[in-house]
């Protein structure tokens, strides 16, 4: 495993994504993803400037909803845009979502596993026509609706396409009240790229802590945090990772309330003391 960074890391910035090249190499990391839209011509700008600087591009990770298009298929064929971006980044892996959920009124009386049949075709379009240009394409524990582990892993089954897996963030599982560990070695097997991320927990119980904080599914409170600074257990996520022969880069999210280039530094030197442990 190495190390990588997101550009949502540097999101509070405000920056460019030419900008954003130059503060990861500042950093002193040798890949990086990006997180966000971008048209062609664009893509094209930001490889080059990865390319002078020496950066690898691992992941393209955009936003998708199959439930909430006009139809799965009509999404599908909007995301074939976005994996031909991918391509020209020369990313080698692409991330989008499934979906927030259904929208209401259906939202109160339709399961996961309804929605799963329109899910899984839309996300095996877009694989078969990622195939084509040489991008894997994923789906992240991320928007609640999909993101119990259990969850992420019916849509991969359902999916059943070798250029098809999960993009696994160590930290979203919180969002939805399940064990970080736990959920990461039920995916770890289908893990195509990985996101490190740390939050500091609440329990529901305690008053609101006010500004920085958020609320779980389950009523419990989460605040981003330098890695290695929270609750989450990086070190056994790490682990069932490489146990399950996950040998990729793992990007760096941060999204505390600390300054993010001081928060990204700390964050990649505990994230890379942790991998040199296992």
């Amino acid at each position: 495993m190495n190390t990588c960074v997101s550009s949502y890391s540097f999101s509070k910035l405000k920056k460019s994504p030419v900008e954003v090249v130059a503060l990861a190499k500042e950093l002193g990391f040798a890949s990086i993803e990006f997180s966000g839209n971008m048209d062609l011509a664009a893509a094209r700008t930001v490889r080059e400037a990865c390319e002078r600087a020496g950066l690898a591009i691992v992941n393209y990770a955009i936003w998708a909803d199959f439930l909430r298009a006009d139809s799965a298929e009509a999404e599908a064929r909007r995301l074939f845009a976005e994996v031909d971006v991918a391509a020209a980044l020369g990313a080698k892996c692409m991330r989008h979502d499934a979906s927030g959920g259904f929208p209401e009124p259906l939202n109160a009386r339709n399961s996961f596993d309804q929605a799963l049949p329109v899910l899984a075709k839309g996300c095996r379009m877009v694989a078969e026509y990622a195939a084509s240009k040489g991008v894997v394409t994923t789906v992240e524990n991320h928007g609640l609706f999909c993101q119990d582990s259990a969850r992420v892993a019916s849509l991969v089954g359902a999916v059943n396409h070798p250029n098809f897996g999960a993009l696994v963030d160590v930290g979203n599982f919180l969002c939805v009240d399940e064990c970080p560990a736990r959920a990461t070695g039920n995916l770890a097997a289908m893990a195509k790229h990985a996101h490190v991320k740390d939050f500091h927990v609440k329990p529901g119980t305690d008053d609101n802590p006010g500004e920085g904080w958020f609320t779980t599914r389950g009523g419990n409170f989460l605040r981003g945090s330098i890695i290695g600074h929270g609750n989450v257990p990086v070190r056994q996520c790490l682990k069932n990772l490489k146990r399950a022969g996950y040998e990729g880069a793992v990007s760096i999210e941060f999204e505390g309330m600390e300054d993010c280039l001081a928060a990204i530094r700390i964050g990649r030197e505990n994230l890379e003391a942790l991998i040199q442990s296992l």
